[in-house]
Order: structure tokens, then C-alpha cells, then sequence
């Protein structure tokens, strides 16, 4: 059995939000769920310019585990950019 997923501090509230590339309806779209802790990763390390280590005590979780978070959000949010996908924000 895995480990119980360790509560994370995130300070915006980014559910219910969503970017879709202009002029394609929604439902024609393949959507793709960026979750709270990856948004908050992003705002802290790419956005406010903290270290992954400074951004993990922040959110209360270790380094690698933001690490882990970043490159998570990374890949999504590119893979989004690239192939014209709905970033949806959802909780985690």
C-alpha cells in the first residue's frame, strides 16, 4: 500500500479555471487537468522566482517532491501549448 499523499499548502484558488486555444469550442478540445499543487509550484518557482527547495517549505513538502510537482506541470503545460489542448485547474 502507497503512502498517504502529504497535505500541501497552496495559497491561490485555481479551481474552475480553464485556457483553450481561440476560437475552438471546448467540447472539440482534449482537455488536460493541471491540479492546485502544480499551479502553486509554478507560481513559486517560475513566477516569484523561489528555489524548489524554499518553494517546498512553503507548500510544506521536500524538495524533490516539488521537483516532482514542476516537472509534472511543466510537461502538461507544454504538452498543452504544443498540441492546442484545454488546461483545465482542478483540485488535486
Amino acid at each position: 500500500m502507497p503512502r498517504p499523499k502529504k497535505k500541501r499548502c497552496c495559497k491561490g484558488t485555481f479551481a474552475g479555471k480553464a485556457f483553450k486555444p481561440t476560437q475552438i469550442p471546448m467540447d472539440e478540445l482534449t482537455k488536460t487537468n493541471l491540479f492546485d499543487d502544480e499551479v502553486e509550484a509554478l507560481r513559486l518557482c517560475d513566477v516569484e522566482g523561489h528555489t524548489q527547495e524554499q518553494a517546498g517549505r512553503l507548500m510544506g513538502v521536500s524538495r524533490g517532491t516539488v521537483q516532482r510537482i514542476l516537472t509534472s506541470a511543466r510537461k502538461k503545460t507544454a504538452s498543452a501549448i504544443v498540441h492546442g489542448e484545454a488546461l483545465i485547474l482542478t483540485d488535486s
